[in-house]
């Protein structure tokens, strides 16, 4: 199973508040079998918490710490929201990545992420990327690097 792959992926969404777009981003998580649906309403739980707004249009929500048992393999899922949605930062989110990580990995995740959208131009593909597979090919080059 892969961290992000297509059915994973929704481009152009449009939702009502964060906790739409979070809900969207965990049931995708739910659907391709990496957290059962209990796993959402902890990702809800931590956005109560505190925003998961990582800043330059970004939100990165996940789930509490307590819910680490719930996870069962490590993955990601990402909206579009073109028109953004507020996350109680400084801009709204255009990018939503649901992330369900086992152990460690979300670190190693959240620091690749975050180098790749901290490029002007990268975070402008992302946003204008044509196809879910586009999508991916930019986030697993990004990744790598």
């Amino acid at each position: 199973m892969t961290i992000l792959s297509t059915d994973k992926v929704k481009l152009n969404v449009q939702v009502n508040d964060k906790y739409e777009a979070i809900r969207l981003a965990g049931q995708l998580l739910v659907e391709a079998g990496h957290v059962p649906a209990s796993y959402v309403d902890k990702m809800i739980e931590r956005e109560e918490l505190l925003s998961t707004y990582i800043g330059g249009g970004l939100a990165m929500p996940h789930g509490t710490n307590d819910s680490k048992s719930l996870i069962h393999s490590t993955g990601m899922s990402i909206l579009i929201v073109p028109g953004g949605v507020d996350f109680g930062g400084d801009e709204p989110a255009k990018l939503v990545i649901g992330l369900a990580a086992v152990g460690d990995d979300h670190l190693n995740i959240l620091t690749s992420v975050a180098m790749l959208v901290s490029e002007e131009d990268d975070m402008e593909r992302i946003l204008n990327a044509s196809s879910e597979a586009e999508l991916i090919a930019i986030f697993e080059q990004g990744m790598e690097e």
